[in-house]
């Protein structure tokens, strides 16, 4: 058995909703791995495509639900962007985000009419065709569109439902338009992670409930992709997917055997 187990992590790359917890509730076991696995020394990142919370409030949420967990650990979507944003020379964006996460974009310049850029995150059920509409009228206008990320849907207490992946999408063929990716599963996010950590890519292993964003995402980088049968997985959709992971496991409650630890 000692030799179908994981060896050499040094480093995991944690995904959040759907992997440690699902809305309020944390998944079973998850704090304990969490606290295993930094027991032995092995770098925790907790890298998420969430948008509907900024990193304070995130870092929070972490807490409440008995993770200990550092705001330097934390690798969100949104962070990326904004990063990318300031490095551009004095932009102009207009944010197609939730309240609490535009806070953390309080430095840019911002503007609704024909800005550089327009951003989309979650943004639950403010989406409408009169906004629709508006940022397809900007993208035709010269404005370029980045989006936090692509996902198709994601796991609720109420179950799947429809996440960006559709408006974003649907804002494309309108235009004519590529999106600018940020989050998972593009490549430079992981490699943002992956560099957080120290470590090469073989030391490290991405656990996520997403075959495409999660796993297929960290494959291009070398990591090994470890898929949990909890949050949005679906079995069906599993088998449909060319990507391979690692390994596939239960819960994320099965990690420390594979691990050994």
């Amino acid at each position: 058995m000692g030799k179908n187990r994981l060896s050499g992590v040094k480093g995991i790359l944690f995904d959040l909703d759907g992997v440690l917890f699902v809305g309020k509730d944390p998944i079973e076991g998850a704090i304990n791995v969490v606290k295993s696995v930094r027991s032995k020394g092995i770098v925790c990142r907790f890298v998420t495509n969430t948008s509907t919370l900024s990193i304070s409030s995130l870092q929070n949420k972490l807490m409440d639900l008995g993770f200990e967990v550092n705001e330097n650990e934390i690798i969100s979507a949104p962070q990326a962007a904004l990063l990318y944003l300031k490095s551009l020379n004095n932009v102009t964006v207009r944010l197609v985000l939730a309240d609490d996460v535009k806070t953390d974009f309080h430095s840019l310049n911002q503007r609704d009419d024909n800005p550089d850029y327009i951003l989309i995150g979650d943004i639950g059920k403010n989406w409408s065709y009169e906004l629709l509409n508006s940022i397809f009228s900007s993208l035709t206008h010269g404005s370029r569109l980045i989006a936090i990320h692509k996902n198709r849907f994601w796991q609720t207490e109420q179950g799947l439902q429809l996440d960006i992946g559709a408006f974003v999408t649907g804002l494309e063929y309108a235009s004519g338009l590529d999106a600018m990716l940020i989050g998972k599963p593009s490549e430079a996010f992981f490699k943002m992670a992956l560099n957080s950590t120290g470590l090469s890519p073989e030391e490290v292993i991405m656990v996520g409930d997403d075959i495409d964003s999660d796993i297929g995402g960290a494959q291009q980088i070398g990591l090994r992709g470890v898929l949990v049968r909890t949050g949005k997985f679906r079995k069906d959709y599993f088998e449909r997917s060319s990507i391979k992971p690692e390994r596939v496991i239960d819960s994320v409650s099965d990690l420390l055997e594979d691990l050994s630890i």
